[in-house]
C-alpha cells in the first residue's frame, strides 16, 4: 500500500519506517530541506534504539523515501498520516497550525481518494477541522472527490518506540467511514495477526482516548511524587510503599516510581492541553490541574535538597549532573528535569559539571557556550573538582558505580539522587551522604 507521511520527527520517523519495514510504500515529506538531505544521506536526526537500521535497509529496498515536496508527496499515497508537531500555546492549548497546513496541502493536490490520519496528538474536535480544511480547498478548487479524515493516536514511548510499533497493545482507530476502516485494517494487519489488537470508535473518543491514556499516566506519576514528600515529612520510606501498593494488581508496578518530576514531548504538553479543552467547554479539571502543579514543583525537589544542604549558599559550588535527557535510551530534552535544576542551580550562583550518554549533543544545541556549564565526556570526568552529585536521568549505566570513586572525588560526599536508584545503606557503607525523594533516612524538607 501506498502511504504518505508528513513530518519526520520523533512520530513520523517511527512510523513510516515502521511501515515501510513491513511491506508498504512509504513517503515522507517535511518542509525542512536540511533534515530531508540529512535522511537521505542516512543521518538519523533522533536517537531511538533500532531506529537508523530499519531506516537505512528500507531506504536500500526502495520503501522508504523522503521528500520536501508537497504535490509529490500528496499524489503519492492513498493513506496520508499526519505526523507534525503540535506545541502547546501560549494558553496551554494545543497549536493546530501545522496540522491544518499539512491538511491544506492535501485538498490542494489530491486528484483522487484519500484516506487522512491524524496521527498526531490532537484536541478533541480536530478531526473536524482537518475536515474542513480539505473541504474548502477542494472547494476552492471546483472538485467533488472523496475522502475520509481518521483518527489514529500513536502510542510510542521514546526509547521502545520500535518495539511499541511492531507489537501494539492497541491500535486505536477512530472512524465513521467503513470504506477508510477497511483500509486501516490491510495497512495494520501486519501489526495485527496474533490477535485482534484494532479499537474502532467515533473520531471524538479517539481524539480523547489519547489525551486521556497520557494525563492518566501523569496522574500516576504526581500522586507518588506527593506520597514521596509526605513520607519524608513522616519518616517513612517510599520505596518499601510503592511495592507495597504496587503489589495490588488493581494498582500494578507501572509508573508508580517516585522521582524529581516527568518531562518529555508528551505528558506535560497533554496534560495541559487536556485542561484546556476542559476550561474551553465550561468545566474545571481540578485533577489534571493539580497534575501539572505537583510535577511543576517536584521538578524544583533536587534543588531544593541541595540549597538545603549548603545551607543556601551555592554560590561558587559546582554541582555535578548525570542525565540531561528527560529519561534513558533517548536524547529528548524537551522538559526535562535537568533544565529546571540547572537553571535553579545557576540563578543561584552555581556551576554544571554533566554528562548524558546520548544528550550531549542536544544539550550543546540548548545551551550553547554557557558559562556554568561545563559538558563532560565520561560520568567519572563531572565528579573531578565537583563538590556533591545529583542525578536526574535513571540511565542504565548509572546503576552500578564505582561507589568509593565517588566518595573519594568529590568535594563532598554527597550524592542527590532524583531516580532513587540506590539503596541508602550500600552509599553510607562507602561512606557517601545520600539524598533520595522520600526514602525516609537521612531526609529532609523546607
Amino acid at each position: 500500500m501506498k502511504i504518505t507521511i508528513f513530518g519526520t520527527g520523533y512520530v513520523g520517523l517511527v512510523t513510516g519506517a515502521c511501515l515501510a519495514d513491513v511491506g508498504h510504500d512509504v513517503m515522507c515529506m517535511d518542509v525542512d530541506q536540511a533534515k530531508i538531505d540529512k535522511l537521505k544521506n542516512g543521518q538519523i536526526p533522533i536517537y531511538e534504539p533500532g531506529l537508523d537500521d530499519i531506516v537505512k535497509h528500507t531506504v536500500e529496498a526502495g520503501r522508504l523515501a523522503f521528500t520536501t515536496d508537497a504535490q509529490e508527496a500528496v499524489q503519492h499515497g492513498t493513506l496520508q498520516f499526519i505526523a507534525v508537531g503540535t506545541p502547546p500555546d501560549e494558553d496551554g492549548s494545543a497549536d493546530l497550525q501545522y496540522v491544518t497546513a499539512v491538511a491544506r496541502s492535501i485538498g490542494q493536490y489530491m486528484d483522487d481518494y484519500k484516506v487522512i490520519v491524524d496521527k498526531s496528538t490532537v484536541p478533541v474536535g480536530t478531526g473536524d477541522k482537518v475536515k474542513a480544511a480539505v473541504r474548502a480547498q477542494l472547494d476552492h478548487r471546483g472538485l467533488e472527490l472523496e475522502f475520509d479524515v481518521v483518527s489514529n493516536p500513536e502510542f510510542l514511548k521514546e526509547g521502545a518506540a520500535i518495539t511499541d510499533f511492531m507489537k501494539p497493545d492497541r491500535i486505536i482507530i477512530g472512524t465513521d467511514s467503513d470504506r477508510a476502516a477497511d483500509v486501516l485494517r490491510e495497512v495494520y494487519y501486519p501489526f495485527n495477526r496474533n490477535h485482534d489488537r484494532m479499537i474502532f470508535m467515533d473520531i471524538r473518543s479517539a481524539e480523547l482516548t489519547k489525551y486521556a491514556a497520557n494525563s492518566m499516566l501523569a496522574t500516576k506519576i504526581s500522586f507518588m511524587n506527593e506520597i514521596a514528600n509526605l513520607a519524608e515529612r513522616l519518616g517513612a520510606d517510599i520505596e518499601a510503599v510503592r511495592r507495597g501498593i504496587g503489589s495490588d494488581p488493581r494498582i500494578g508496578y507501572h509508573f508508580i516510581y517516585p522521582g524529581c518530576g516527568y518531562g518529555g514531548s508528551c505528558f506535560p504538553k497533554d496534560v495541559q492541553a487536556l485542561a484546556r479543552t476542559a476550561s474551553d467547554c465550561g468545566y474545571d479539571a481540578h485533577l489534571l490541574n493539580a497534575v501539572e502543579t505537583v510535577n511543576y514543583a517536584q521538578k524544583h525537589v533536587l534543588f531544593d535538597k541541595i540549597s538545603h544542604y549548603f545551607r543556601g549558599d551555592l554560590k561558587g559550588k559546582v554541582v555535578a549532573i548525570w542525565g540531561l535527557a528527560f529519561k534513558p535510551n533517548t536524547d529528548d530534552m524537551r522538559e526535562a528535569s535537568a533544565r529546571t535544576l540547572m537553571d535553579d542551580l545557576w540563578n543561584a550562583g552555581a556551576t554544571v559539571q554533566a554528562f548524558d550518554p546520548e544528550a550531549m549533543e542536544e544539550t550543546q544545541r540548548i545551551y550553547g557556550d554557557h558559562e556554568g556549564l561545563s559538558l563532560c565526556g565520561t560520568k567519572e570526568q563531572a565528579l573531578r573538582g565537583a563538590d556533591v552529585l545529583a542525578i536526574c536521568t535513571e540511565w542504565k549505566e548509572f546503576r552500578s558505580p564505582d561507589f568509593a570513586a565517588i566518595a573519594s572525588t568529590l568535594r563532598s560526599p554527597v550524592v542527590f539522587d532524583g531516580r532513587n536508584l540506590y539503596e541508602p545503606e550500600m552509599l553510607e557503607r562507602h561512606g557517601l551522604i545520600y539524598y533520595a525523594i522520600g526514602r525516609g533516612r537521612n531526609q529532609f524538607h523546607s
